[in-house]
């Protein structure tokens, strides 16, 4: 069980990985040159939300990337507008802008293709609603390990 235990963690990582490569090839066929895979990421998971600068970092694990520097390059690039929150000074809230809107649109429908090839690959939404209990009870697992300190 060992095995299988680190082969999973392994591939979950490699499953990332492979996720960013897709969406870094459809950057390329879209002709977008000034956002990176990982920011079309972080863009579509602030979709048609305004949410805290914090509340994107706890949405999402961008997997080697720093989530400020990566907001900071997508307002340099026009993708998300940055506010200070009315009722927190401290605290800012970014949205899409209309370019970052037109992208969440073609990143969508990418999506949406994606989900509708999985069945021709023998992945049926059944067994994508397992996987993904099971990823949770995992996901469930380490935090209550990290809860403890690690102390297992």
């Amino acid at each position: 069980m060992k095995e299988a235990y680190f082969e999973l963690v392994m591939l979950l990582e490699r499953l990332h990985r492979l996720f960013l490569e897709i969406c870094k090839i459809e950057l390329i066929r879209l002709n977008v040159q000034d956002i990176s895979s990982i920011q079309a990421l972080i863009l579509y998971n602030i979709n048609k939300n305004q949410i805290s600068v914090g509340e994107i970092s706890n949405r999402g694990y961008y997997l080697g990337s720093n989530v400020s520097y990566n907001l900071k390059k997508m307002i340099e690039n026009d993708y998300i507008f940055q506010q200070q929150a009315l009722h927190d000074k401290r605290s800012n809230q970014i949205r899409l802008s209309p370019k970052g809107l037109k992208l969440l649109e073609s990143l969508d429908v990418l999506l949406q293709k994606q989900v509708h090839n999985l069945q021709f690959n023998g992945l049926r939404s059944a067994d994508l609603r397992k996987f993904l209990e099971k990823a949770h009870h995992l996901e469930n697992f380490w935090a209550s390990l990290l809860s403890q300190d690690a102390r297992f």
